[in-house]
């Protein structure tokens, strides 16, 4: 009732707070637009300039663009719906089917997710130099694929949003798992999958450690990896090239979530998640 008889209060907080959180946004754009001049002038240009084309010919003269940007396409598309595919099965079957172990099962996933990504790197890359899939995207995708916190957060969905009484009337009629899952899971999971969705591809789309280790070839850089040829290619004085790269690469990840921005408000606002 407060907050609706001054609404000029809650913006007076949500503008400011808005601008702050765009501004760095907006100084990337600036910076990809302008010369390494106006970067460092005094005052500082807050204004876009008309250098963007320039920077954009330079950066894809330093590295390939072009195919670190379909690389990178191809693993976060993959390995986000692998993921988010076996997240939304296995979290499905935690909340609402019994079986011996269940339980103490969850409880072990949850166990991984306390372990450090850096105890697992060296055994990790172990295992794939022993299989021959190093310089391949298999590395790339596998790993990621059985997701701790995935099953975690698809759980605790279809917990709140499914009735299990539904469930057993469904496999009455003679439904087997997967059409249980389809005709009454994925429905009620839509907001909880669209928001794990968002969330994964932008793991998987700014990974960077791991790729370094796992590829050698240039052919298969993702673009984290790529752009970090540019410290080689043009050293760290060149800033709008760098910053091109950095805003190209940033807006396939604002693509996502447009798409999925009301699904995503959806899976903050119902306690989709909440335990």
């Amino acid at each position: 009732m407060r907050s609706g008889r001054h609404p000029w209060l809650r913006h007076a907080v949500l503008i400011p707070a808005a601008l702050l959180f765009a501004f760095p946004f907006y100084w990337l754009v600036v910076m990809s637009t302008g010369t390494t001049a106006d970067i460092f002038s005094s005052p500082p240009r807050l204004i876009p300039g008309t250098a963007l084309f320039d920077n954009v010919g330079r950066l894809l003269e330093a590295i390939a663009f072009q195919r670190a940007f379909a690389n990178s396409v191809l693993v976060s598309v993959v390995a986000t719906t692998v993921t988010v595919a076996i997240a939304a099965l296995s979290g499905f079957v935690f909340a609402q089917y019994r079986f011996p172990g269940r339980d103490w099962l969850f409880g072990g996933l949850l166990v991984t997710m306390t372990l450090p990504t850096g105890v697992m790197l060296v055994p990790m890359f172990q295992i794939y130099v022993d299989l021959g899939w190093l310089n391949t995207y298999l590395p790339l995708i596998i790993p990621g694929a059985a997701s701790a916190f995935g099953i975690f957060w698809m759980r605790q969905a279809a917990r709140e949003a499914v009735q299990y009484e539904v469930i057993e009337a469904v496999r009455v009629d003679g439904a087997g798992f997967l059409r249980v899952f389809w005709h009454v899971g994925a429905p009620a999971l839509r907001p909880a999958i669209a928001g794990f969705t968002v969330f994964q591809f932008m793991w998987n789309w700014n990974e960077y450690l791991w790729p370094l280790l796992v590829l050698n070839d240039s052919d298969l850089y993702t673009l984290p990896v790529a752009l970090q040829q540019l410290n080689g290619s043009y050293g760290m004085n060149d800033y709008p090239v760098v910053m091109v790269g950095t805003l190209l690469a940033t807006i396939p990840l604002i693509v996502v979530f447009l798409i999925f921005r009301k699904q995503v408000m959806s899976s903050a606002t119902s306690g989709a998640v909440k335990g």
